[in-house]
């Protein structure tokens, strides 16, 4: 909408920026000079003590020395109270007495029309506080009591009571002057079926006023004080006034709060947000009687980008939120989606504070779950997947929904999610030990005989990489153990950084771990997945050669993680150098004796044999070579057939 030239001059001039500000503000009188328009108070945008925020009523700008947070009247509403830019002119022009401009004629009929019906309703308020308070209201006055909603609630959320008569609100407003006609447009009457007067909508039930953005009165939820009552809550029906999949229950006050930095909570009914704002959480609306809808999901996106659907903790709550999920999919965008906390079975937002407080109810939304979680646990929750039909089914249905995202980037992100959920489903669990006596064939084997080589063993690191496993396997133990207590790196980052990894994954995870240093266990894990994905870190983590490490079995034992790095980095170190030993020596075969050619190749099979060692028991299986060096006996043999096929290779020459 274009405002006419010289509007917004004319609302700064009208409206005191002081006054505005003053609302939300508690002047520090010693500092500031009325007279002079010359404010100050502590910012309320942020915590603080002293009073840094001024406010210039003449210049009609505001400015924190703090926070920096600047700007005039329109900005001030438009922050605090977190609405729009036109929405916070029509607040202001309200206060300033100024008429907003018109689209044309039939526009400003139609607004002058929307106000009346306001006003009605308005009045239709005040009459049911008014009667909460007679002696008719005495039942609902208890239940009210008994429902934990104290004088101060009632007040703050408007609610009374409709008295059990068929035309007492049409009596009360028809008697204020107030047209019929304006009383059955706002629906708070219906004709009667048989020729007599008009009746009211609401009887025998405790009214809860329903407000817009802008706190005006458009509606009623009405909760039946009588038991057998076939509705326990009725709402308005709609009018100009009200369209229930446009508007949510405290839309205003949640709003504001959110601004504020609450969390912006969806509940299911009015007690919910009504004892979810008592309990500390004032960001909380509700829909109006009907599912979420898609009208609905964009007001919420308007006040928080990421809303928190809080449903109760049964089957129906459970639905409710399914079919949020498939509302939601279509209309997601970058920044914008939703979180999902679901209650203790059996239990509503309104029980669980009253029975477990505030406490309770935070822990839950602590842990809401993200919408494709939720949309995971939908598909595969009470499900077998124990053929390929099912889980080609699975994949089906997972598709489907995934297509239903307009957002490229929100889709593929999604897709990524779902295959890592996938994997960890069907990831193959470890295999049962095996019966003593029978192969995996059933055969019969002599006892102590090794197995046979089964798929697995076939298709292993050790099979597949051949020389260069030994150092892919070491590099895996040092970063595993780094990642069970990472305040060791700063005492291995010379070693650390030399390390050349065999495996680009190792080192890409090396690389990002030095690189935000210091930094605790959750931290690591945290820069550990970001760095190379949550699949490889579980790789990484739940390899046998790794998982049995007592220091990744056992994270947080810094002495034992350390020890486990000096051992590998000193086996990585001895293997290096013996393989330079023996490229070195291969080439300057024909330049040296043979004696010095023996010497280096048993001093680095020496010192390799020496680091492997390292932390196992003394009675290992090792044999004293001729100059007294201790070697295990297969790194003997192979060393002996080394020296074969070097004289071998001189030979030749």
């Amino acid at each position: 909408m274009s405002l006419p030239p010289g509007f917004l001059d004319e609302l700064r001039t009208r409206t005191s920026l002081s006054q505005v500000v003053g609302r939300k503000v508690m002047w520090d009188q010693r500092k500031s000079n009325q007279a002079k328009g010359d404010m100050w108070a502590p910012c309320p945008f942020h915590q603080e003590k002293s009073a840094s925020f001024h406010v210039d009523d003449r210049k009609g700008f505001y400015y924190c020395f703090g926070c920096h947070a600047k700007g005039d009247a329109i900005g001030f509403v438009q922050e605090t109270e977190n609405v729009s830019f036109m929405e916070a002119i029509e607040i202001l022009a309200g206060e300033a007495g100024m008429q907003m401009p018109a689209r044309d004629p039939r526009a400003a009929e139609k607004a002058d029309r929307r106000t009346e019906l306001a006003q009605v309703m308005e009045q239709a308020a005040q009459f049911f506080r008014m009667q909460l308070q007679s002696g008719a209201g005495a039942a609902a006055r208890a239940y009210l009591v008994k429902r934990q909603l104290d004088q101060a609630t009632q007040d703050q959320f408007g609610i009374g009571f409709a008295p059990d008569g068929w035309q007492g609100l049409w009596d009360h407003l028809t008697g204020k002057g107030i047209k019929p006609e304006l009383i059955m447009a706002a629906g708070l009457a219906k004709d009667s079926s048989k020729g007599g007067k008009p009746y009211d909508v609401f009887r025998n039930r405790i009214m809860f006023p329903i407000r817009d953005a802008r706190g005006r009165c458009i509606a009623f939820g009405g909760r039946a004080m009588d038991p057998n009552d076939n509705a326990k809550y009725l709402n308005s029906p709609e009018t100009e006034l009200f369209d229930k999949g446009r508007n949510l229950y405290n839309h205003g006050p949640a709003r504001e709060a959110a601004g504020k930095g609450l969390p912006l909570i969806v509940a299911e009914g009015y007690m919910d947000v009504i004892a979810l704002s008592v309990g500390g959480f004032g960001a909380s609306v509700a829909p109006l009687g009907t599912a979420v809808t898609e009208n609905q999901l964009h007001l919420l996106w308007r006040i928080s980008d990421e809303p928190i659907i809080a449903l109760d903790g049964d089957k129906a709550g459970i639905r409710a939120a399914y079919r949020v999920i498939d509302l939601a999919l279509p209309l997601l965008e970058a920044g914008k989606s939703l979180r999902f906390a679901l209650m203790p079975e059996g239990k509503d937002p309104d029980d669980l504070i009253k029975e477990d407080g505030p406490e309770a109810v935070q822990a839950v939304l602590d842990n809401a779950l993200p919408m494709v979680r939720l949309l995971w646990q939908r598909e595969t929750e009470g499900r077998v997947f124990d053929s390929p039909e099912r889980k080609a089914a699975l994949d089906k249905a997972l598709r489907e929904k995934i297509r239903m995202i307009q957002d490229p980037s929100i889709r593929s992100h999604y897709g990524e999610e779902i295959k890592d959920l996938r994997w960890q489903l069907f990831k193959r669990a470890p295999a049962s030990s095996r019966a003593v006596g029978k192969s995996d064939g059933g055969t019969w084997r002599r006892k102590g005989a090794p197995l046979p080589p089964v798929a697995s063993t076939k298709q292993s690191l050790l099979v597949a990489r051949g020389e260069a496993a030994e150092t892919e396997l070491r590099e895996a133990v040092i970063l595993a153990s780094v990642l069970s207590s990472p305040e060791i790196i700063d005492s291995f980052e010379p070693e650390l950084e030399a390390m050349e990894c065999s495996d680009p994954v190792h080192a890409t995870l090396r690389d990002a771990l030095l690189r935000h240093r210091p930094i605790d266990m959750d931290g690591a894990k945290e820069v550990a997945e970001q760095s190379i994905g949550g699949v490889a870190l579980e790789n990484l983590l739940t390899a046998r050669h790794v998982a049995l490490i007592p220091c990744v079995r056992k994270p947080g034992d810094a002495q034992l993680a350390r020890l486990t790095v000096v051992e590998e980095l000193g086996k990585l170190g001895a293997a290096a150098g013996l393989a330079a030993e023996i490229q070195e020596a291969v080439e300057d075969l024909d330049a040296l004796s043979d004696e010095a050619v023996t010497w280096r190749l048993a001093q680095a099979a020496e010192a390799r044999a020496q680091a492997h060692r390292a932390g196992q028991d003394e009675g290992g299986d090792f044999d004293k070579g001729e100059n007294g060096v201790m070697m295990d006996r297969e790194e003997r043999r192979s060393f002996a057939a080394l020296l074969d096929a070097i004289q071998n290779s001189k030979g030749q020459s």
